[in-house]
């Protein structure tokens, strides 16, 4: 693994706690920020869906941002004893919400919606009679919980958070920083950070898409080879212990 030189693009904070964490396993890398979370104003329709949370049967917290939004909107509106289950995706997103005392779950097989929906208590959850879900999550997204969920039973509605905005960058900065610093592999954490990669590095893609890409579920590693990524690694979950696996596993490129 030592000879990994890797490009990160998540949000600056998660980048650079996942630069230490590889860091202290020997391995370069480089933080270049691909996704900026951008709250939305707390809009009457936030606070009202916010309101409503103690009648919902279950919440679900698709991310870290979501759930740090989540936290201070609860502050902000005194709502203390929630007694319904929270589930997310991962277990970082969890520990934000047994933080703050609720009953938060996540799966322990894998990162990503597939996953959850295979968790029994939220399963238990759903399918009881009349249940309501509230999934917390950033503007856009997969529809594949609403729709599972709705497959069993509940009534399902999204509350939408945050943006995720791409961070202003020179012309040619990708390009420049993956020539500069010898890089040889990628990793984005989601559908929207390659959505961004692609867009950074304009027409310096094809040559940045031989790369090794490290994707944290099957559908961006669908979107990756469709767009033209030679090599992509399902890392399958977004987690620093997912990726060092997929390195272990993967040999260094030769560039």
């Amino acid at each position: 693994m030592i000879g990994w030189r890797l490009l990160l693009t998540r949000p600056a904070d998660d980048c650079a706690a996942l630069a230490a964490t590889l860091a202290a396993e020997g391995i370069f890398s480089s933080c270049l920020p691909l996704l900026e979370i951008a709250p939305l104003p707390v809009s009457d329709k936030i606070c009202q869906a916010i309101a409503r949370l103690p009648s919902c049967s279950a919440v679900i917290v698709v991310s870290k941002p979501a759930a740090r939004i989540a936290v201070e909107l609860l502050d902000a509106q005194g709502l203390q004893s929630l007694a319904m289950p929270w589930f997310s995706v991962g277990a970082a997103t969890a520990q934000i919400l047994q933080d703050r005392g609720l009953d938060a779950h996540f799966p322990d097989g894998g990162d990503d919606s597939e996953a959850l929906l295979q968790l029994p208590s939220l399963r238990e959850a759903v399918t009881q009679p009349g249940s309501q879900v509230l999934i917390l999550r950033g503007v856009g997204g997969r529809e594949l919980l609403a729709e599972r969920l709705r497959e069993l039973g509940a009534s399902v509605e999204y509350l939408e958070l945050y943006r995720r905005d791409l961070p202003a960058y020179a012309p040619q900065a990708l390009p420049r920083r993956i020539e500069a610093e010898r890089l040889n592999g990628l990793v984005v954490s989601s559908g929207q950070g390659f959505e961004h990669l692609r867009q950074l590095a304009g027409d310096a893609w094809p040559t940045i898409a031989r790369l090794p890409l490290f994707v944290p579920s099957p559908r961006v590693a669908e979107l990756a080879h469709a767009a033209g990524a030679q090599t992509v690694v399902d890392c399958r979950g977004a987690s620093a212990a997912a990726l060092l696996t997929a390195l272990r596993e993967h040999p260094v490129p030769v560039l």
